[in-house]
């Protein structure tokens, strides 16, 4: 049997071996977070590891459909459901589709079904819990989500705040949509402060709407996106359960949260676009471990491409690989004991909780989101991260490192894969998603020969 050796004397063998060289300069670098992340970790770490992450093993495959035509929409997830698919989320774009065509031939009893309606409708909700698929349907109804995402309300503000009320004391749901300011460029400090202030909005407001029977039935929806920093995105959903069951417990809500996660938009690529199928792979293992409960993977060419049978099945099949092949699925709460992962789940939800307190006692989210603050604090993030991807320090395979110059994308693209710029009045600034090569992209496409 080996002896036991502390971090100390780990610690003075490496400065040993380095001959020299300064062990913090050398070894230890410092993330966008503010996080110092060090060469090794030991269980002595742990001593000052203060929380303890809920982590979840069930989690199910999800694919996103968006509806254009009912029937091919439904025959889209009809399919889905059979080839691997454990759930459907339909993005509705009005309230003219029908649910109960659009759901035919599903079984309602084994799948989950999401709802993210762009529009704020009473009645179309209404329709959705009529069909009694109310413990299999998820309403994703997030007001103010859309108001950062496009600068405006729905409609306006207590004429928003009225309907998803109405909506929430029907569904004892709320989804809060966190993807925005990880697309936009935030750090995952902010995203995790952003995620629980946007939360906290919407629990104020409902407090005292709900009785302490129905808050303990209440179901919270996280959606979130996951980028390729692999560790520290199992540690920043694992530090979100956290953060959440805080504050959940001082509202006197249920204390447990569903995660449905997604691949973040922000690496990925036109060029050398196969490389997205090695991030998004990554992505969602990152989210797995983590304990999110249901991913739904993106499409390798979805930035570039409209939405194709190939593409869809690729990333259904990338998910079934990971559970039936690799058995993700097998193992309980597996990034438990990790020190590494330990310890960075405690920072970023010290961090996370920090940067809340702050934005509540500075007025709340909404508030700042109306002042311009959320927008700039996310812009300065994204800038940041820019400069480093422009400088090299952050690594896109086949864009601003080993490109293929033969690479060729201008005939092949289906949708615009930039920002779109679109003169409106708005009543806030909107948050803006923004992907790193953009920039890069567009001057090699004006290159193209």
């Amino acid at each position: 049997m080996f002896p036991e050796v502390s971090s100390k004397e780990w610690k003075q063998k490496i400065q040993s071996d380095l001959k020299g060289a300064d062990y913090n300069e050398t070894l230890i670098w410092q993330s966008n977070e503010g996080i110092n992340v060090k060469p090794f970790y030991h269980q002595d770490t742990l001593e000052n590891v203060s929380t303890k992450a809920i982590s979840n093993t069930p989690w199910n495959i999800c694919q996103t459909i968006f509806v254009q035509q009912i029937e091919v929409a439904n025959g889209i997830a009809v399919s889905a459901l059979k080839n691997g698919a454990e759930s459907i989320k339909f993005i509705i774009p009005d309230d003219t589709v029908s649910v109960d065509k659009l759901l035919k031939s599903i079984d309602l009893k084994k799948t989950t079904i999401y709802f993210k309606l762009q529009f704020l409708s009473e009645s179309f909700a209404e329709k959705i819990t009529n069909l009694g698929v109310n413990n299999q349907a998820i309403i994703q109804t997030d007001i103010i989500g859309n108001l950062a995402r496009t600068g405006n309300w729905f409609s306006n503000l207590n004429a928003d705040h009225e309907a998803f009320r109405s909506i929430v004391k029907r569904t004892n749901t709320v989804t809060i949509d966190t993807t925005l300011y990880q697309n936009a460029g935030a750090n995952m400090v902010q995203q995790l402060a952003y995620a629980l202030a946007h939360t906290n909005e919407y629990f104020n407001h409902l407090n005292e709407q709900f009785s302490v029977s129905e808050k303990q039935t209440f179901k919270t929806v996280f959606q979130i996106a996951v980028g390729s920093n692999y560790f520290f995105e199992i540690a920043k959903i694992r530090a979100l359960r956290v953060l959440y069951q805080a504050l959940a417990a001082d509202y006197g809500f249920n204390t447990t949260c569903h995660i449905f996660a997604v691949p973040t938009k922000r690496n990925k690529t036109i060029y050398d676009y196969n490389t997205n199928m090695l991030r998004t792979t990554t992505e969602c293992m990152s989210a797995i471990l983590g304990g999110a409960n249901t991913i739904c993977n993106m499409p390798y060419d979805a930035i570039y491409h409209k939405n194709n049978e190939f593409g869809d099945r690729i990333a259904r099949n990338q998910l079934l690989i990971l559970k039936h092949e690799s058995y993700f699925d097998q193992v309980k709460n597996p990034s438990e004991g990790s020190y590494y992962i330990e310890t960075l789940t405690d920072q970023l939800a010290e961090k996370g909780l920090e940067l809340f307190k702050d934005i509540e006692s500075n007025g709340g989210f909404l508030k700042q989101l109306k002042e311009g603050i959320i927008q700039r604090k996310i812009k300065e993030s994204a800038n940041k991260e820019q400069s480093q991807f422009d400088a090299g320090k952050i690594t896109l395979l086949g864009t601003n490192k080993h490109p293929n110059k033969a690479d060729k994308m201008a005939d092949e693209l289906e949708l615009f894969p930039f920002v779109k710029t679109q003169a409106r009045k708005t009543l806030i600034a909107p948050i803006i998603e923004r992907r790193l090569a953009e920039n890069l992209e567009q001057d090699r496409l004006q290159t193209e020969q």
